[in-house]
């Protein structure tokens, strides 16, 4: 009998989820769930197995009767409904997939008592979360986008070529340039608050928090036009992998995730002077926060084939990019480093095959692969865990399917 997948969220993430899901022989039937009733029904109108519902995802027990029967909830909602969506999958006895790692599981007193709420959710999660999934003999998965997740397992299969690890970059350009102003292929309000926190990073074996910006790196790669700067920013993987250095790679000792490109550019002198802060202040008399200000000056990312279609009959300035991880250890005792390329659509070719920018292709198509391992039941795991700690043969699976979709690994190993 096919799965039964309930979707909530009909962005670009959950959108492409469900439309390749469609697709899926062993996937029978599909619910698409969203507050936003004109996205949901203009989203099942091209699908042929699903059904759709509106929801507001704040409601738990609306939830839960929406999920009843579902082999597998995936969550392509804001943060803020992470627990909620959580709890429900444990609710009817469904598998769980999640787009990022989701806010708010601590209770408020647990979280007053830590320095870094999210940070402890996250090992709250495998604690707490995990057992409760492993004894339904059930799987929850978070981070299964393209950063973190389809980046995450591709390291693994950079680590695959040591014997032992010291240091993991996940260095990531984002070269896509358009003529109208379009700093941002996706939530400016997400891209701007992550531009504005202090990174994530595993230094001398311990997840420390550097300074948005700081510790630049500079990389030449031969399909770029020039030597690019990549430096600091919030992102999930450097947690995942210091967590998780002894179990899956290989005692790594330092992670970093890297960002560089149009965005960075645009963000980082908004940062120095102090534009992304959230705190009110008073300016010739009148009070404003000055990240709601540049956020207000931001378009939205495009997320129709006709907005998208548009920008690129307007021009491109660039249509390039990078999402690159060095692996650095040892093999058969001698120093060395391991680069994985991921190559993927650019936006023209996006557009071209699948009527989206190059950011909604590598994320959902990313994440729908995750899915994918669900529907042909290729997960052989239980509990709750990250997207880098596929076994070996999901990671062959992922990949295999991916290679399908115009994404590819190129790797490439150096003596050092």
């Amino acid at each position: 009998m096919g799965k039964k997948i309930l979707v909530l969220g009909t962005g670009a993430q959950g959108s492409t989820v469900i439309q390749r899901m469609d697709e899926e022989p062993n996937v029978d039937e599909l619910i698409c769930a969203d507050y936003d009733k004109a996205a949901v029904d203009n989203l099942v109108k091209i699908l042929k197995k699903a059904k759709g519902a509106q929801i507001d995802a704040h409601d738990f027990d609306a939830i839960v009767a929406l999920a009843e029967g579902c082999d597998l909830i995936v969550n392509a909602l804001p943060l803020e409904f992470g627990k909620n969506v959580i709890e429900a999958a444990l609710k009817v006895g469904a598998n769980y997939q999640d787009f990022a790692a989701p806010e708010g599981l601590l209770d408020e007193a647990a979280a007053a008592k830590v320095d870094d709420p999210w940070l402890e959710g996250i090992k709250y999660a495998f604690k707490e979360y995990g057992p409760k999934f492993a004894a339904a003999g059930k799987l929850a998965v978070m981070g299964t986008g393209s950063a973190p997740g389809l980046i995450c397992a591709a390291t693994r299969v950079a680590v695959r070529y040591l014997d032992s690890c010291t240091d993991i970059y996940n260095n990531v350009y984002e070269g896509v340039e358009a003529k109208r102003f379009q700093p941002y292929w996706w939530s400016p309000v997400t891209a701007l608050s992550d531009m504005a926190e202090d990174s994530y990073a595993f230094i001398d074996g311990k997840i420390v928090r550097p300074e948005a910006f700081s510790l630049p790196v500079f990389r030449k790669y031969d399909y770029l036009d020039e030597e690019v700067r990549m430096v600091e920013h919030a992102h999930d993987e450097p947690v995942y992998y210091g967590l998780h250095a002894d179990t899956h790679f290989k005692g790594v000792k330092n992670a970093y995730f890297k960002y560089g490109g149009v965005g960075i550019e645009y963000a980082e002198p908004l940062h120095r002077a102090g534009l992304l802060s959230h705190e009110e202040e008073t300016v010739n008399g009148n009070k404003l926060v000055p990240f709601d200000v540049v956020l207000a000056h931001l378009p939205a990312a495009p997320r129709t084939r006709e907005e998208v279609g548009a920008i690129i009959e307007e021009g491109l300035v660039s249509d390039t990019g990078a999402m690159v991880i060095e692996a650095y250890g040892e093999k058969d005792g001698k120093k060395r480093r391991v680069e994985v390329h991921v190559f993927a659509p650019g936006m023209v070719e996006s557009y071209e095959k699948a009527g989206i920018s190059a950011e909604m292709y590598l994320t959902g198509q990313g994440g729908a692969l995750f899915t994918k391992l669900f529907a042909n039941d290729k997960y052989t795991q239980t509990g709750y865990i990250s997207s880098d700690m596929l076994t070996d043969d999901e990671v062959d699976y992922y990949f295999e399917s991916a290679a399908k979709l115009g994404i590819a690994l190129d790797i490439r190993e150096f003596d050092i």
